[in-house]
């Protein structure tokens, strides 16, 4: 299985820990969106795509079942961060609304 892509939306300001988002491509056919950048005691980390249940406990929607794939895919998104310039924040604006 071969990382084909990587998308990295890094934010030009932090939002707490959370210093952007990822998605990455398998194979060129499938693909994981939510991948978290986070900045943590250690550094900066890939944290899997996970939701909220009834008991506010999280869980991984998706994750690697070995070590040797959660390292590749954390090396992979990191390196592709480091290389994509910040986003501004965009505040809404009043015509945003679509009229097409």
């Amino acid at each position: 299985m071969e990382i084909t892509e990587v998308r990295i939306k890094r934010f030009d300001a932090p939002q707490g820990k959370l210093l952007g988002f990822a998605s990455i491509t398998f194979d060129n056919c499938f693909v994981v969106h939510n991948l978290r950048i986070v900045s943590g005691e250690k550094g900066i980390f890939v944290a899997m795509p996970s939701r909220q249940l009834p008991n506010n406990k999280f869980v991984d929607v998706a994750h690697p079942v070995t070590n040797e794939m959660r390292e590749i895919i954390q090396q992979v998104v990191l390196s592709q961060y480091e290389r994509t310039p910040s986003e501004p924040a965009k505040p809404p604006s009043p015509n945003s609304e679509r009229t097409d």
